[in-house]
């Protein structure tokens, strides 16, 4: 049996193939992969394509296929079921594609691959070669496909084939009234909006000679035909060469167009997964964010769009040189001066090798710090050239995880290429995208007001005095993090995190010098903490990345530039920085989106493997949520449950888990945090047996009265917020239970004793005076005062929260708002006086007159002096 079939997603293109290749095997059944673009999809119900027998794909028996006859396509991952196919013995597979043959992984055993602006064309010419005659629907269809690929036969792409193909198919009788008809289709409502969000992130930036542009889009639904407005876009903005990433749900989408021979769009997609040719090409993305497949984008289109780029253009010079006899420890001391990662090792005048920081070190731990470098230096080097392209030096800084190349013109050393180098070439020219053009930016002006409305006159001179001292050491300094996303927010915000591009203690240290306050150094972590008189601190910290050896390990940490720094961050809106510098002071730096996401009230997770590295940003996830009022995006949704699903929480230290736990339960409203966290599945790791209900939401709710109807009172004692609710939220666990809780949760030793034995006592206490009340026996203010005096307040909040008895609950209150405090008047040192020996008798004799007062029947000291003589204790004793 032979079948004919396409790409998932079909266009115009793939169906006027199809009908062509019906024409060359005639037996053939034609079936789509999958689902067509929408303007497919319309046709299709528009049409009397069905005329055409079309067969179902679930209509197909895949073992009885002799011959797979592929158009406008070369790839096994874009033909769906069709794929298992794809090498089998016995299947013949003919390919007819306008794409270039290298892009595709499927050998053909027949067709033809060639340039050409549609896959159409190739078929029509080898139709009218062979002198078959096609009707007219089919003139018109396969018209449609050649007028869809080509842009009407305007795009670069167009070659002299289309317009041949496209003239013998209107001597077939092709309607270009229905062409025309077809080809102009109304936009959507969701395209529209779509349209909107990509024109306003438009960035068009020189590279290397050529105007390169870049648009973006985030939208939580699927959006078809979106290649449609890339065609519109060129169009509407006369661009040279475009590059459109959108996110839709769970994929990252890019359709790129290029009108120039200097940005092959093809090739660049190719290294991102996708394909195409040299004008158009796309991609589908499932494991990045858009955020990283725009990094990786920038990176790739800074060394392919001019491919010419060479050595001398980056290379560093003079190269710092070392000679080969030197000893390993002099060579550490020489790396350290100049501040370099490896040193040119130089024999007789001759580049003999190259002695990197990574072996110095390796050497000197093994104590072989007097041998010659020329022992362990590198022999085997790229020899570059200042005319070698600089995608050799890097793919060569890739495949042999080296750092350095050295440059020779004509034999002499000349110069050096390093991995920084490399790096810079990437990052220092102006950014290629802006994730934050969806909103209006705003001035340094504008954040100034804000620091005003929302601090004090006094921290906002401290945080010019930064960027000043700053200026000074000629050092970057940055306001970071959550003090920015509130002030965007209208929210004060006094933790303020500071940042500086260079070495953050040394900043920290000489600002506390001139300005008059301490410093706390972290040399471990290079943090500090500025410790002004009146209290106030500040961190300070200098630009880092961080990589994680394995999911929920603590971070590795190292030195990085403020970009690198920002996105190692846990979501978008917490990326945005303020420079605090004199020159620039209160501009905004928004490398991701953060404003934009603001705007939104979502929270973004910047990478995929976000919560695999660190899944205590799931509970920040949550809190943030329920804080700032705004949602989890749909990816960032499905991410955090795969998280869950995957086991990652379990990897979790207990005081890390802890932590974040105490967070939640210390918001204003904990009982949402809750919720959300109960409809994400990550109550099992806090215990495999807690579960959320209704009983324990009423519970919350009760425990918010109570601990509001506490904090009126105000007591001179305070009680923990998160210890209530977390005995509420383990209120349906028993006492087994709530220990192996504890024991998770890595609660400190005693406390943990403490806080179980308390809890087993409330409980207790709490039946006993429930029982009471039941049968309406009253209880003596003594008896509730010793049951109740040994329990802290946040155990007596939750019996109160617990109970559904008033007079439980009156009971409670008069201990905590009278009875607590009372105490009597008579002391250890009278009743010495009055010849009682010291000894447990004491203790007997104080809580004996402690209930006398609590019931009524003391009031004066002299009231206990007569019960203490007439104390039964007492009075066998003067008796001896």
């Amino acid at each position: 049996m032979d079948v004919i079939t396409t790409h998932l997603n079909a266009d115009f293109d793939c169906l006027g193939a199809m009908v062509a290749a019906k024409k060359l095997y005639s037996d053939a059944l034609m079936v789509f992969p999958g689902s067509q673009e929408k303007s497919m999809r319309d046709f299709f119900l528009k049409s009397t394509i069905y005329v055409l027998n079309f067969t179902r794909l679930k209509d197909v028996d895949l073992t009885k296929v002799t011959r797979l006859i592929l158009v406008d396509c070369q790839h096994s991952s874009r033909i769906g079921r069709f794929a298992d196919l794809v090498g089998k013995p016995g299947v013949e597979v003919h390919i007819y594609d306008h794409h270039p043959e290298a892009s595709g992984d499927i050998a053909k055993t027949d067709g033809l691959i060639r340039d050409c602006g549609s896959s159409t064309a190739i078929l029509a010419q080898i139709l009218r070669e062979k002198g078959i005659t096609v009707d007219p629907t089919e003139a018109t269809l396969m018209m449609l496909g050649i007028y869809e690929d080509t842009g009407s036969l305007m795009f670069p792409s167009t070659t002299p084939d289309d317009f041949h193909a496209a003239a013998w198919l209107l001597q077939q009788g092709a309607s270009l009234n229905t062409v025309a008809d077809l080809m102009t289709r109304e936009l959507t409502a969701e395209q529209v909006s779509l349209l909107n969000d990509l024109i306003k992130s438009l960035k068009t930036t020189v590279l290397n000679g050529v105007d390169v542009s870049i648009t973006h889009a985030f939208v939580d639904y699927y959006v078809g035909d979106v290649a449609a407005l890339a065609h519109m876009l060129m169009d509407m903005e006369n661009l040279e060469a475009l590059f459109m990433v959108v996110a839709m749900a769970n994929r990252v989408y890019i359709v790129a167009r290029s009108r120039v021979a200097e940005v092959d769009v093809g090739e660049i997609l190719r290294e991102m997964g996708g394909g195409g040719h040299a004008t158009a090409a796309s991609a589908t993305i499932k494991e990045l964010t858009a955020i990283q497949v725009l990094a990786r984008l920038e990176e790739i289109l800074r060394l392919r769009v001019n491919p010419r780029r060479t050595a001398a253009t980056i290379m560093s010079s003079p190269v710092k040189t070392i000679a080969a006899s030197t000893s390993i420890a002099k060579a550490r001391r020489l790396l350290t001066r100049y501040n370099v990662n490896a040193l040119a090792v130089m024999d007789r005048g001759e580049m003999a090798g190259i002695i990197s920081r990574r072996i110095v070190e390796k050497a000197l731990y093994h104590d072989l710090g007097d041998l010659p470098v020329s022992e362990y230096m590198h022999t085997e080097f790229m020899r570059a050239t200042p005319e070698t392209p600089v995608s050799h030096i890097r793919d060569y800084f890739v495949g042999r995880n080296r750092r350095f190349v050295p440059i020779f013109d004509k034999g002499k050393l000349v110069g050096a290429v390093t991995r920084t180098d490399i790096m810079r070439t990437m990052h220092e020219k102006e950014e290629l995208y802006d994730l934050a053009r969806h909103v209006e930016p705003l001035s340094s002006k504008s954040l100034e007001r804000k620091m005003h409305k929302h601090l004090s006159e006094r921290v906002v001179s401290i945080l010019r005095d930064l960027g000043k001292a700053g200026d000074e050491l000629n050092l970057s300094v940055y306001a970071v993090g959550g003090f920015v996303r509130d002030l965007l927010l209208d929210i004060g915000n006094y933790d303020i995190d500071v940042t500086v591009e260079g070495d953050g203690i040394l900043f920290a240290e000489n600002f506390a010098r001139q300005f008059g306050c301490r410093c706390k150094s972290h040399q471990k972590f290079g943090t500090a903490v500025l410790i002004f008189p009146d209290g106030f601190k500040l961190d300070v910290a200098s630009t880092r990345l961080e990589y994680y050896a394995s999911p929920g390990a603590l971070p590795t940490v190292e030195r990085s530039s403020l970009k690198m720094d920002l996105y190692r961050r846990d979501f978008t809106i917490n990326t945005l920085a303020i420079c605090l510098n004199t020159d620039s002071f209160g501009t905004l730096i928004d490398y991701f989106g953060a404003q934009r996401d603001l705007q939104e009230r979502v929270i973004r997770v910047l990478h995929n493997l976000s919560f695999v590295e660190d899944p205590t940003r799931v509970f920040r996830a949550i809190r943030f949520e329920q804080r700032l009022e705004f949602h989890i995006a749909k990816h960032t949704e499905n991410l955090i449950k795969n998280a869950v699903k995957m086991n990652f929480l379990d990897r979790l230290g207990g005081k890390r888990l802890l932590n974040e736990l105490i967070l939640i339960l210390r918001e204003k409203e904990p009982l949402r945090g809750v919720e959300r966290m109960a409809g994400l599945g990550l109550l099992r790791f806090i215990h495999p047996d807690l579960r959320y209900n209704m009983t324990i939401r009423h519970l919350f709710e009760e425990a918010r009265k109570t601990m509001d109807w506490f904090d009126l009172l105000y007591l001179d004692e305070k009680s923990e917020q998160w210890t209530l609710f977390l005995l509420v939220l383990t209120d349906q666990l028993n006492h087994d239970q709530f220990w192996g809780t504890c024991t998770r949760l890595s609660v400190n030793e005693r406390y943990k004793v403490r806080l179980f034995e308390m809890r087993k006592r409330g409980v207790q206490v709490l039946d006993m005076l429930q029982k009471a009340a039941a049968r309406q026996r009253m209880v003596r203010r003594s008896e509730l005062y010793f049951s109740l005096r040994e329990l802290a307040p946040e155990i007596l909040l939750y019996m109160m929260a617990k109970s559904s008895s008033d007079q439980v609950k009156k009971y409670l209150s008069l201990y905590m708002t009278q009875l607590k405090n009372i105490s009597c008047l008579t002391t250890g040192d009278d009743l010495k006086k009055l010849g009682v020996p010291e000894g447990p008798l004491y203790r007997e004799l104080l809580d004996m007159l402690l209930a006398a007062r609590l019931n009524g029947e003391a009031s004066t000291r002299e009231d206990e002096i007569r019960l203490v003589r007439a104390y039964p204790g007492v009075v066998k004793l003067q008796q001896k």
